[in-house]
């Protein structure tokens, strides 16, 4: 699990101090997209080849607020890769405290320009086996 630090900005929280809820899944994006970075399949060189990954769903469970200040500790990791979807997960904790604040799932396809699921196993092995590696991690740790 490769980790991503995001601080709360004053503007992400409402009108009692707590981060609102949709700046979760804003984190998990900055994270998600650092996460390929390191893995070293940076999004805007994918979307150069034509390789698109829009989001198919997301989940979050909220599980303790942060606030204004927080440091946020975001671990992602692949969950599952089947070639065609992949599940990013993500552990949000505080890292002052080490509690837990949420986690989450997001899952992706992979697509062309005009909307064609695009077969990684071909038209991009090294990315296909770079997941189904990142996959078997997460699987060994359950």
């Amino acid at each position: 699990m490769t980790a991503y630090r995001h601080t709360v900005q004053y503007y992400e929280t409402d009108m009692m101090g707590i981060t609102h809820h949709s700046n979760y899944i804003r984190w998990m994006e900055e994270a998600r997209v650092d996460y390929m970075d390191k893995l070293g399949f940076p999004y805007a060189e994918m979307e150069a080849h034509d390789v698109y990954s829009p989001v198919r769903s997301v989940r979050c469970e909220y599980k303790h607020p942060s606030t204004f200040g927080d440091n946020i500790e975001i671990g992602v990791s692949v969950g599952s890769f089947n070639g065609i979807v992949v599940s990013i997960r993500y552990e949000m904790t505080n890292a002052e405290t080490g509690q837990l604040v949420c986690a989450a799932e997001s899952e992706h396809c992979f697509l062309d320009k005009s909307g064609h699921f695009v077969r990684l196993k071909r038209d991009m092995p090294e990315f296909y086996a770079k997941m189904e590696e990142e996959a078997g991690k997460n699987q060994q740790k359950q």
